[in-house]
């Protein structure tokens, strides 16, 4: 059994884990089979000692001894399960490092997964994970560009310039909205409701001019996060292959909010509240003064979003909103075939991340699945069927479940492939910067 303790040293969401002599076991088992397969190098020979090593301090160690209090500079965080696709289960996380960089690279075999409390053993092929980069999910973002005077000149042209990079750096089926903040009766001009098309994304952000008196901030943010709850509009059709996974709210900004009808309290409130995280990405910027930049730093913290601090150094602002492309786009998801019997009800999940390869340090964080019968729609029907062939059915009498850790049964599925995505136009030629 794996036990899941929770740590608050580094950041809540980290997860660290003790292991008992079982969970040891398992791990010894699986490991050592793995890395059997590489023994004939010289690279296999030394993994394979240093593994023995490894296991032999363990044997030697009693399992309380095992518990890793420091969460290793590294979690995960599941923000979506989808079990419309039942018996397919897919649950959607993501990932991160000290830095909140997302781990690369990762395997069937650097997760753990369990449901109603009983481990998934990886090598049955009953589950897989794959890169949301190499998938057909869509993702949705909302630009805010701060339209006061304030910002005229090098720092709003700068903005608009990294937010024309950011909608170039989205993929084709990725989807894109941007408010501006400015004097009206709500705070804030909707420049583009979500939209694929780059071009026209990009003519629409260069007819945003900064003449504002008051920036309503929290109003406006409080907007987007609406926005991100609703149906997509114009150009996109709902449909199950742009299934939106997420959504996200990227705000250039030095701050200062004058006049918004809810406080910085009132919004992080309605963050805190949400069931889905909507992260807040913020570019606090200024030629001015960096006093209020701590209102965008406590929203960003609180919505599992990350705050930089760009200051007077507009010229970061490019690098930046690409590495939160990059997060974006480096998110996870699991599919497994579930064995629970449809109920109709909601199931405790688990899924747990092994990082680095081999270390047998587990982060699991929690989630439930529903026990639901599928819409009778041809298209779910149909993706259910292409599961179908990636997941082989066990034998009869035989369980997902970790059962003999020693007796592994396959390889794990190759992952997944995608269809490709269509091509997209280039929002910089909207506009030559």
């Amino acid at each position: 059994m794996i036990k899941t303790v929770y740590s608050e040293k580094t950041n809540p969401q980290f997860l660290t884990t003790t292991t008992d002599d079982e969970g040891i076991a398992m791990i010894q088992a699986l490991r050592k089979k793995t890395l059997i397969s590489s023994f004939k190098t010289a690279r296999g020979r030394l993994l394979l000692t240093g593994f023995a090593t490894l296991l032999a301090s363990l044997a030697s160690m009693p399992a309380s001894a095992l518990g890793f209090s420091d969460p290793g500079g590294y979690g995960l965080k599941i923000y979506r399960v989808n079990s419309g696709l039942y018996p397919y289960v897919q649950v959607y996380f993501r990932t991160f490092d000290q830095e909140q960089n997302p781990l690369v690279n990762l395997n069937a075999m650097n997760i753990g997964l369990m449901v109603k409390g009983r481990a998934y053993d990886p090598m049955k092929r009953q589950y897989n994970i794959g890169s949301i980069r190499q998938r057909q999910e869509a993702t949705r973002s909302v630009l805010i560009l701060d339209a006061s005077k304030s910002m005229t000149g090098a720092p709003f042209l700068a903005a608009q310039k990294a937010a024309t990079r950011y909608i170039d750096s989205k993929r084709p089926q990725d989807e894109v909205a941007i408010l501006s903040i400015r004097d009206t009766k709500t705070g804030y001009d909707i420049v583009s409701d979500f939209e694929r098309d780059p071009g026209a994304l990009g003519r629409r952000l260069f007819e945003v001019v900064p003449d504002g008196n008051r920036s309503r901030i929290y109003d406006t943010i409080g907007a987007a996060m609406q926005m991100c709850g609703m149906s997509a509009q114009g150009s996109v059709t709902p449909g199950i292959e742009n299934y939106i996974i997420s959504c996200s709210i990227v705000v250039f900004s030095d701050g200062y909010d004058e006049g918004s009808a809810i406080s910085r309290e009132e919004l992080n409130g309605r963050i805190t509240a949400l069931g889905i995280p909507v992260p807040i990405y913020s570019l606090a910027y200024s030629k001015k003064s960096r006093e209020h930049f701590k209102n965008l730093e406590s929203l960003s913290k609180n919505s599992f979003g990350i705050y930089y601090l760009i200051g007077e150094a507009i010229d970061e602002m490019q690098k930046t909103v690409e590495r939160i492309q990059n997060i974006l786009q480096s998110d996870y998801v699991l599919t497994f075939r579930s064995v629970v019997e449809v109920d109709g009800e909601e199931h405790a999940i688990k899924v747990g991340v092994e990082y680095p390869t081999g270390s047998g340090k587990f982060y699991y964080e929690s989630a439930k699945m529903e026990a639901i019968q599928p819409p009778p729609v041809p298209a779910v029907l149909q993706q259910i069927q292409v599961l179908d062939g990636y997941f082989p059915a066990l034998p009869e009498g035989m369980a997902p479940y970790m059962e003999k850790p020693a007796e592994a049964l396959a390889a794990p599925p190759a992952q997944i492939p995608a269809a490709p995505a269509p091509q997209g136009t280039q929002a910089q030629n909207a506009k030559e910067l």
